[in-house]
């Protein structure tokens, strides 16, 4: 381990003096690719040294030995003698030849004697244990002690690799070489979504230049689980994945609302298309009364049949209503000036004078290219819409959603109170409204600037590395210039390394190579046109459980939301192991699951702790604060984290929505019997809130337990 630890040290050393000497770089002032070099390597080496930083914790938790006697040690990045010989001392653990430490067995060694796994503290060795592969009858140590001593270790602030106890049909899916969309569906506990996350290590290992350029999307359900699981990917070395929430796919909105089921099952479906080209289209319109544009020499009239050509041919383009808006301007202006031109050269002027038409026809146009009743009168006729302007107004106009063929149950009074069901249809609308002009002009304008302060910063780091090299017999100030240069170096490169993350959360129409969805199963089809659009390649890893489903709009089946878009080339991987939940509290939430799901089969616990979970029926308010105050407390003194899960007036309790892919060592589910309530998404919230325990499970109550939980020992 030693003789490791010393080469990672090396490798770190060589990294950073790459790092500094393409810092030093002599740049070309009148050629860019110098720059772009320099940058390239500056961002190269920085994650280099980020990857490397990241394998002092771990660094090799495991060995192979082979049938012929090798050796192969597996860690968490690879490690090789030398540059020249390139032989492995340190196997990553998602090369080719580490495969077998997760899939050999005694049954089928895949050509391996024996598997041992480290427990390390720091950089100490401070035990192992061994499997020996091909003898099932060895009385030695199984592989599941490794697994098992994982999985009842108390949970940290957030998600853990997995990377040391990856298990067969685990290390199936996360290798699995498929280029469309894979689903992992699984019940609560079998590890679904640190699955998902170390195949998209595994893919950025094997696909690192098609992949890292564009980054990956993670998609999780709220910020509570991406902060959860946002520390796997760096563990494992791998930075450039942006993560986001449904809410957040459209840049700068703030959901502040949540729609009732009704709305949220409307807004969801295919059929809101047909509602939104419809609400365009009611902004496309004729005069009830001619409108009247006074012109200096001559009155002019936009009227009903002027307006419809107008309105037909700029339909027929086929442009988005903001970019079609010039047509219908260009036909409503030709006809004006035509009109204009007839009545003010009556008597002296025909066609046949192109010259003298042509230019009384500029100068009519750059009148009314000034002209402010004219501009009103189009805006009135074709106005240039935003997305939240539109909806904002159908919303709110119960007159508009008829016209528009939409749900009553659409209309809010305030139109702004976005919702994360409004998310699509926005983000749908920036494509059917179109950008407009000043909206690109403002793009360009952003994107200027943004180069601006680019090369000021470059520029700014040229100059100090040039002051540093002026001072060579000034230790001191060498000193404090090296310093001052790599901190805005760092800055630079840290800048870089957001820039991706910065500017796709930024970018509506920024594309990723690969993008993942968790709790995928509450996703609305209207959901997934956007993240197809975000995900041209059509490359997912998608994470589930229909039985969890609590969204009125979200999956019944996933071949109804995926066929659309990737039919033939989707693939299903069900997990069917519960490595979170112990079997006594997985057999209370199995007869929840019977109740609402009686076709689906729950997955098998791993272990059992002994410890049954309990129910205690309150009286009152006074009693269940008490009690709930008293968990707390006796939680508080013991190492792990714990939770209260219940209905929201409920002191100190958190939604079950709000915990879901989340886990705990401890739970206390309040009142069961109101969130059983809510129907069939009552059920699923009462089963997601019963499986987010580890260790310990409590139910408090005040009515009768549902019958489903009539079997809990009392408390």
């Amino acid at each position: 381990m030693a003789d490791l630890y010393a080469r990672l040290d090396e490798e770190r050393a060589r990294a950073k003096q790459r790092h500094r000497e393409a810092l030093r770089a002599p740049i070309d002032a009148q050629d860019g690719g110098t720059l772009v070099h320099r940058d390239a390597e500056v961002r190269a080496m920085t994650q280099r040294i980020q990857r490397l930083d990241v394998a002092d914790d771990g660094l090799c938790f495991g060995r192979l030995d082979t049938e012929t006697g090798e050796r192969r040690y597996i860690g968490r990045l690879g490690l090789f003698d030398d540059e020249d010989s390139y032989e492995p001392l340190l196997l990553d653990w998602r090369a080719a030849a580490a495969r077998a430490f997760y899939v050999a067995t005694a049954a089928s060694p895949e050509g391996m004697r024996r598997r041992r796994q480290f427990h390390t503290r720091g950089r100490q060795i401070v035990d192992f244990t061994d499997e020996l592969l091909g003898r099932p009858d060895a009385e030695e140590a199984t592989g599941d002690a490794a697994l098992l001593a994982a999985v009842n270790a108390p949970r940290g602030e957030g998600m853990r690799d997995i990377v040391a106890t990856i298990q067969a049909e685990q290390d199936e899916i996360i290798r699995l070489d498929h280029p469309g969309v894979l689903v992992i569906e699984g019940g609560p506990g079998t590890g679904k979504t640190v699955v998902a996350l170390h195949r998209v290590a595994y893919l950025l290992y094997t696909q690192r230049e098609r992949m890292e350029r564009h980054g990956v999307l993670v998609v999780g359900p709220n910020p509570a689980f991406l902060d959860h699981v946002s520390r796997v990917l760096p563990s494992l070395g791998e930075s450039n994945v942006v993560f986001m929430t449904p809410g957040d796919l459209v840049p700068g909105l703030r959901v502040t609302a949540e729609d009732g089921p009704e709305a949220a099952r409307h807004k969801g479906s295919r059929k809101i298309l047909g509602v939104l080209a419809a609400a365009i289209a009611d902004h496309q319109r004729v005069p009830v009364e001619p409108l009247p544009i006074e012109l200096a020499d001559v009155d002019v009239r936009i009227d009903a049949e002027t307006a419809q050509w107008a309105i037909e041919e700029a339909r027929a383009s086929e442009l988005p209503h903001n970019e079609a808006r010039a047509v219908f301007i260009d036909v409503v202006t030709w006809v004006l000036t035509e009109r204009a031109i007839a009545r003010i050269g009556r008597g002296w002027l025909t066609r046949d004078d192109k010259a003298a038409w042509e230019h009384l026809r500029a100068e009519l146009l750059d009148e009314l290219d000034e002209h402010a009743g004219f501009a009103a009168a189009l805006d009135q006729l074709w106005p240039t819409l935003t997305p939240q302007s539109l909806l904002a107004q159908l919303y709110t106009s119960q007159e508009r959603l008829r016209a528009a063929g939409a749900d009553p149950s659409l209309f809010r009074a305030d139109g702004e109170a976005w919702t994360v069901s409004d998310v699509p249809l926005l983000d749908e609308l920036v494509d059917l409204l179109g950008r407009g002009k000043e909206a690109e002009a403002a793009e360009r304008a952003a994107e200027a600037e943004r180069r601006e302060e680019a090369a000021y910063a470059a520029g700014v780091l040229d100059l100090m590395i040039d002051r540093e090299d002026l001072m060579d017999d000034e230790d001191h100030l060498i000193a404090q210039d090296l310093i001052g240069a790599e901190d805005l170096a760092d800055r630079f490169t840290e800048r870089d390394h957001r820039e991706l993350a910065e500017r796709a959360a930024a970018d509506r129409d920024w594309t990723y190579r690969h993008v993942v969805v968790d709790e995928a199963q509450e996703l609305s089809e209207m959901d997934w046109r956007v993240l197809m659009r975000r995900c041209p390649g059509r490359s997912f890893t998608v994470v589930g459980d229909l039985a969890q489903r609590r969204s009125a709009a979200g999956a019944t089946s996933w071949g109804a939301m995926l066929d659309p878009y990737v039919a033939g080339r989707w693939e299903y991987r069900p997990l069917s192991v519960n490595y979170r939940t112990p079997a006594e509290i997985m057999a209370v939430a199995a007869t929840v699951l019977a109740d609402f799901a009686p076709t689906v089969r729950p997955p098998e616990s791993v272990r059992a702790t002994g410890v049954p979970p309990w129910s205690r029926q309150v009286r009152d308010d006074d009693e269940m604060v008490a009690a709930v105050e008293a968990f707390v407390a006796e939680e508080a003194g013991r190492e792990g984290t714990s939770v209260v899960i219940g209905p929201a007036d409920v002191p100190g309790a958190v939604a079950p929505a709000d915990i879901k892919g989340l886990e705990f060592d401890a739970v206390l589910v309040v009142e069961p019997e109101r969130i059983l309530a809510d129907g069939p998404r009552g059920a699923a919230e009462l089963y997601v809130a019963l499986t987010r325990a580890t260790q310990r499970l409590g139910v408090l109550h005040r009515d009768p337990l549902p019958e489903a939980l009539a079997g809990l020992v009392r408390g």
